[in-house]
């Protein structure tokens, strides 16, 4: 089996583990009332997601030297000397991004809708996470928000966006099945296929509508289920189309596993 195969066989046996006996009939009884989807765990891109993009990537490839195919794929197939120049070109833009880092609009609000709902928020970014913990401790600890848990930055042991391997690890986390879960980013070849792929809830962020991307002009394992123009057209998306519950694992539980 595939490693992600694997973490999807654990999301599924933990998250049947976990679900009591009666919990069945209870969201079977409320669905009679209500079409909204079931939805306890919601994990963000960071970069252009959370926070105001402020990377210039056609730069970083630049520097690096990519023309074509994945970045991260292409510098990890470089010669040890080439391949670590380009990881310093990386690192040294994503300094420069901590300079200008700033707070998507929106976001305080939802990440304030989710806890008071119960539900956990994760993170999943191709950057270091040395920029996550600035993240957290510049833009959501100083606001007074709790921190995304679980974050995994490039460096984790879980193979990079577009892989499903680090979004069914928190599902796993959590204690419920991908398809209880939404994966919400900027990027379609990398959020949205890495949440296609671990059969999770997906929503593309547009910023202003920038991108102009439409659901139908995008196709197979790259197409959302939802696409939004800010974090606050999310925030009611979230509380117009979906049952927002608390995962059967509890806070104390999650973070125990993080620790």
């Amino acid at each position: 089996l595939s490693r992600s195969n694997m973490l999807r066989h654990l999301v599924q046996r933990t998250a049947r583990r976990l679900v009591p006996a009666n919990m069945a009939h209870s969201h079977a009884a409320s669905s009679s009332t209500s079409q909204k989807k079931l939805l306890r765990g919601v994990v963000f891109d960071m970069d252009g997601t959370v926070t105001v993009p402020c990377i210039d990537f056609v730069e970083m490839r630049r520097r690096c030297g990519v023309t074509q195919g994945d970045i991260l794929d292409v510098i990890n197939a470089y010669p040890p000397e080439k391949k670590a120049a380009a990881y310093k070109a990386i690192a040294d833009m994503e300094d420069e991004a901590l300079v200008n880092m700033r707070l998507m609009p929106g976001a305080v609000g939802l990440c304030a809708m989710l806890d008071a709902a119960g539900v956990p928020r994760g993170l999943i970014t191709r950057n270091v996470m040395r920029s996550v913990e600035h993240f957290h401790a510049h833009h959501i600890v100083a606001q007074g928000v709790a921190p995304f848990q679980p974050s995994i930055s490039r460096e984790c042991a879980f193979a990079y966006k577009p892989s499903p391997d680090a979004l069914l690890h928190i599902c796993a986390t959590w204690g419920i099945p991908a398809s209880e879960a939404m994966m919400v980013g900027d990027s379609v070849k990398d959020d949205i296929v890495c949440g296609n792929r671990a059969g999770a809830v997906t929503c593309l962020i547009d910023f202003e509508g920038k991108q102009g991307y439409s659901l139908e002009q995008l196709e197979g394992e790259r197409r959302p289920t939802f696409i939004v123009r800010s974090l606050t057209e999310l925030s009611q998306l979230l509380q117009d189309r979906f049952e927002l519950a608390a995962p059967p694992r509890p806070q104390a539980a999650i973070e125990a596993v993080q620790g």
